[in-house]
Parts: structure tokens; sequence; C-alpha cells
């Protein structure tokens, strides 16, 4: 019946692409999806089963055959459903099992056990769902006094209206956090669908609550809670009436995570999970077609940038397109060079003076534009030195700290990060670091590099301290010859 109701839903001319797409998905599911009978044997099992108009024998068959009960434990596997008597109920772990249904009395131990198979923790999964055909219930108050209650001595097993309760609650929540800063979910949802009115509204909703870091944080756990309740509710019907809210709310989520994600995917992807929230009855949510690009620090006018921002209508969220642009430098820059890991700790105080109120936005603003020059003449800086990117490394490791140096101290220092580098990776054999002859031949390299080339201002414990900081450097950032972090830069 749900296949045939799918396929004459997928009929309509009317259909957006993601409602499509999520037909096609839910068909998929359907037709794919693999059923299988798991039974203790008997004793004439056979002969009892045709008294029925029965045969177990391609049943029995594949039992023995087929390792059901891993594949059943597979959440990519297509046996989704399976028809148990007396087996998998102890001593059997699928996580991923979200639905149990009872059809004959059960009772104590055996009441618990199988509550339990659907009760497992599992990514997505807000809670397990029994469904009890034979009023098994009626016996589980005394099931929990035997064998003990949940956490608190409280009933681990809650009507179904409760987690509508729940929901209902939360959406309130969200709804009332959500209009304390001037963002009114109702009004936006009544604005029709596709004009700009809408997509303004949007727009300055995600301005409102995507800055500063708590009340984001605040947002998207209201987010969150309602979304995974809302998963938990569905299919019930009772899930109608929160569509049009729950989708909303991810509407702005996602449009947030896209701004704050240096490298955002296509926006297809955030409208096809807000379309699978949606009923067929409920109009959609619009986004823009595209998330705004990545911001390429290397390319920034920072003059204009600075003066676009004066003029901006959405503040917070240019500011929170830097933030992410100069975190994802950053992350690049720092996975290079552990020694730039400064500018991290001048980026996190500066985030952290404006959340605590001692910046206005547009003092943060300014500041990271500053340290966005700062960043951008760091990425160039190996090419001022005249050094690659992998020399660089070693001379910073040798200078940051290091002992007043001239000019031709520096050189020299220069030249001992090239021929370091040059020797040292001609001593990266295959699985060197598992080999302790290869680690002790490349703790003698930098030992002797640096012993013969290094300027007299380099005392004994600071020559140790850059011999182990250099070991350390080479042991991380080089697993293999050839491989490693500046093989995937390049």
């Amino acid at each position: 019946m749900e296949i045939a109701v799918a396929k004459k839903q997928m009929g309509r001319y009317d259909l957006t692409a993601e409602k499509k797409a999520e037909l096609s998905a839910r068909l998929d599911v359907l037709t794919t999806t693999d059923m299988a009978l798991i039974v203790s044997p008997g004793q004439n099992e056979i002969e009892q089963m045709k008294k029925h108009g029965l045969d177990i024998v391609p049943h029995r068959k594949r039992m023995n055959e087929e390792a059901l009960d891993e594949k059943f434990k597979d959440s990519d596997d297509p046996l989704r459903i399976v028809f148990l008597c007396a087996m998998w109920l102890t001593g059997f772990d699928a996580p991923s099992c979200s639905t149990v249904y009872l059809d004959k009395p059960m009772r104590n131990h055996t009441l618990m056990q199988t509550i339990a198979r659907a009760n497992r923790v599992f990514p997505g999964k807000h809670s397990g769902m029994i469904v009890d055909y034979a009023n098994v219930f009626a016996s589980l108050e005394k099931a929990l006094a035997i064998y003990g209650a949940g956490k608190d001595g409280k009933n681990p097993v809650k009507d179904k209206q409760k987690l509508v309760a729940d929901l209902r609650k939360a959406v309130d929540a969200a709804t009332t956090f959500c209009a304390t800063r001037q963002v009114i979910l109702p009004a936006i949802e009544q604005l029709a669908v596709g004009s700009m009115q809408r997509l303004q509204k949007l727009a300055d909703a995600v301005d409102a609550l995507i800055s500063p870091d708590p009340l984001r944080r605040e947002f998207i756990g209201h987010e969150r809670i309602v979304n995974t309740l809302y998963s938990a509710v569905k299919p019930d019907p009772a899930a109608l009436e929160f569509s049009g809210r729950v989708a909303t709310l991810t509407a702005i989520a996602d449009a947030i995570r896209a701004k704050l994600n240096p490298n955002p995917a296509d926006i297809t992807a955030v409208m096809g999970d807000i379309s699978k929230l949606l009923d067929a009855s409920i109009t959609g949510v619009d986004m823009p077609a595209k998330p705004a690009p990545v911001m390429d620090l290397s390319k920034i006018d920072f003059g204009a940038l600075a003066a676009k921002f004066k003029e901006s209508k959405h503040k917070n969220t240019d500011l929170e397109v830097l933030k992410a642009a100069i975190r994802a430098q950053l992350e690049k820059l720092i996975h290079l060079n552990k020694t730039r890991a400064d500018f991290a700790e001048k980026f996190e105080e500066l985030i952290e003076s404006y959340n605590a109120g001692s910046r206005n936005i547009e003092e943060l603003f300014e500041e990271l534009v500053k340290l966005s020059r700062n960043l951008s003449e760091e990425q160039q800086r190996h090419v001022r030195e005249n050094m690659t990117e992998e020399q660089l490394v070693i001379f910073d490791i040798l200078t940051r700290p290091a002992p007043e140096l001239s000019e031709p101290e520096r050189a020299e220092v220069k030249k001992v990060a090239r021929e370091l580098l040059t020797r040292l990776k001609q001593l990266l054999v295959l699985n060197w670091r598992q080999k302790s002859t290869a680690r002790s031949q490349l703790k003698l390299a930098i030992e002797d590099t640096l012993d013969t080339g290094l300027p007299r201002a380099y005392d004994k414990p600071l020559y140790e301290q850059k011999c182990s900081a250099l070991f350390e450097h080479v042991f991380e950032s080089y697993p293999e010859r050839d491989a490693g972090v500046y093989a995937e830069a390049g």
C-alpha cells in the first residue's frame, strides 16, 4: 500500500525537485527493504508448518546459511525488518533498531530484555518505539519493580503523547527565544513562498541569531532539540502540527551553518533536508539559490571590505563570514607551521573580548581586518625569506624563540634549515617511525647539522631544545617519505 501511495505521488506534475527526490528515496527504501524470519528450530517443524499451509524450509535455509544477525546490525544493509520468536531477545544488540512490535504476552525478564532491544543509543536516534498489540505494558510496572526502573527511579517507557508534549514545549521555547531577538517565526511563515519579503526576513533572522557566539550556540541548541524530538515523533500524524515551525527553524539554522562553513556544501543538500521535514500539504521554505562564496583572504581589498561593513544592514552575518574565513586560514597555516599558533591565540582573544562585551561589533571587525592582513602577509613570508614552506618551518622552529641574531647569523640559520631538510628527506625510509635504527639516524642527523651549522649564540640548553623540537616536528609531519602535511598541501 505504501509503495502504491508513493508511486502515485511521484506521478504528480506539481512536485518540486526536492519533494520528488524525497519521494524517490522513500520509494527506494520501500522497494529494497529485505525481511527475514528468525525462529528457534523445533522437532518436526516442517510437518507442523505444512499443517498450517506454511513452508519453513526456505526460511530455515536462510537462517542457517546467512549471517542475518550481522546484516540486521548493519544500518546500511537492506535487511530492515525481522519477525522473531524466542530469538534475539537476550544478548543481541543492534543499536540502530528503533521499533519493536509486540504481538504476544510477555512478563518480567523477557519483557525487560525485549524493550531494551529498541533502547540502544545510535546517531540520530532519540528513543526507541514499542508498538504493543497484546497489552504487554500491563506487566511493565511489575517487571520494573523486580528488575529496576530507569535512571532516578523513573519509568524508561513513556507514552508517545508525552514525546509530543515535549516537542511542543521545545518548539515553544525555540519560538520564544527567537522572539527575544526580534525574529518572529509565525510572521515569517505567513509570508508568501518565493517572495522577496520572505527571503529578506530569513536573512534578517540569520543576522539576528548568528552572533555573538553564545547566542548562536543557544539558538542551534534549541533547533537541535526540536529536530531530535520531531524525528522521534515521526511518523505519528501528530508531527504534522509542527512541520512548518520545524522547517523554518531548520532553514535558519542551516543558513547559519552555511555562512560559518568555509567550504559550504551545495545549497540543494540543505533544501533536501528541509523538504524531508514537510508533509505534502505544507508549503516549503525558501532559501537563496546559492550560499555566499567563501571569502579568500589573499584576494581581499581590506579598505573596501571595511567601507562595505559600515554600510551593511547585516553586520552580524558579515562578521561571522569574516571570522569563518580567518578560522579556515588559521587552520591551514597552523597545520603547515605550528609556530604560528600565536595568531590563533590572538584571534580567540579578540572573539572572547567581543563575547564578553568589552568590544563592540565595529571594533571587533576592525581588529579582525588587521589580523586578516597579517595572515595574508604570513602566508607569503616564505617567498620574502627566499625559502620553501617546509624550509620556513624548520627556520621558525630554530628562531622562535632564539637569541639575538645579526643578519649574517640569520643567514646561517637559513642555510642550516635548507641543508637539514635535504638531509632528513634522504633518511625517511619506509615505515621509518617504527624502526629504531631509522629514528636514531634521524636524531643524529639533526644533532650533527645543528652542531656544525648554528651560530655560537645558541648555547647547549637551547641547542638541545631545538634538536628535540625538530625531531618532534619531523615525526608528526612526515609519517612516510613523500607523505604528510606538505605533500597534502602541495
